[in-house]
């Protein structure tokens, strides 16, 4: 098992190719910082490129997932520089502006965009309140897992905001537009039994069996398969599900068989052929040349 130390609001462990990415502010109830939204970002990125990580599970600390944003700091809350007056065209042409980055740019949303970027599946293991951005950093990741101590809130429309962390992107395809209306209207808190019936979770198990039940998921979803087929896989569903046609689905589906059928997907059908495991060479760092194909749109 490999620990990394270099993060001070998370820990970052690897064990069986596993990830758990830990949300490591347990006195604060892990809430969230800029500090913690930038090395969110880093660990996504590093996790995506790092062949020894098959798959990121995602927890907190202690008694709470996050807390939602840190609301003790000075200031603006969000850490947002109020001396400007931003626009949509700003954000479309200087998003990486160091003025609009830090000055006007959600935080949770760049945490979101890294891990909507990432190369291996993610899960969310819920392990107590998840709320405001504890919630909707969630609905980037594939699946999202919670315990019986799981209280879930879109709880924005209390506080006078919007929903934030690109969930109004995300919330609707994972739990259907009515679904996700209701909750963020009401902002309501959720027991894990309600966001479970609702789409949001897919099961609730007891505290003590929560991150077993998370590897257990992780494993099944990476062991003897390829790298690269889950990493095309993953980014093909979450792009391909948002074309208005699906003749692009289909361009990159043919671009995706074509190469795999001359690597990991030729030793998978010889292994199914003789009856064996198959010894897959493919690796999520080195992709086929018509990745990262959006790029080019």
């Amino acid at each position: 098992m490999s620990h990394n130390a270099a993060y001070k609001t998370l820990d970052y462990s690897i064990a069986d190719r596993v990830l758990t990415l830990t949300l490591n502010r347990p006195e604060q109830l892990n809430a969230f910082t800029v500090e913690m939204a930038d090395e969110l970002v880093h660990a996504f990125e590093r996790a995506s490129g790092d062949d020894a990580v098959g798959a990121i599970i995602v927890t907190g600390a202690g008694r709470a997932f996050c807390a939602g944003m840190d609301l003790s700091v000075p200031g603006n809350k969000f850490g947002l520089d109020q001396s400007l007056k931003p626009s949509l065209q700003d954000l479309d042409e200087r998003l990486h502006d160091p003025a609009i980055e830090r000055g006007v740019r959600d935080t949770g949303g760049r945490v979101t965009l890294a891990i909507f970027e990432c190369n291996k599946p993610v899960i969310a293991a819920i392990n107590g309140p998840a709320v405001g951005i504890g919630a909707t950093m969630t609905l980037a990741m594939d699946l999202r897992l919670a315990s019986e101590k799981a209280r879930i809130g879109f709880v924005f429309g209390k506080i006078g905001l919007v929903p934030e962390a690109c969930s109004t992107w995300f919330l609707p395809r994972v739990v259907g537009l009515a679904q996700a209306l209701e909750w963020t209207y009401s902002a309501d808190i959720l027991d894990p039994e309600e966001a479970r019936r609702g789409g949001l979770v897919k099961a609730v198990y007891p505290a003590d069996q929560l991150l077993a039940e998370a590897r257990k998921l992780a494993h099944k979803f990476i062991d003897k398969r390829s790298p690269v087929s889950i990493a095309l896989t993953r980014q093909m569903l979450y792009r391909n599900a948002a074309q208005p046609h699906p003749l692009q689905a289909h361009k990159l589906e043919s671009l995706g068989i074509f190469y795999l059928s001359q690597a990991d997907g030729a030793e998978g059908v010889r292994s199914f052929m003789e009856k064996r495991a198959p010894e897959f060479k493919g690796k999520a760092s080195e992709m086929p040349p018509f990745f990262p194909w959006w790029e080019n749109y």
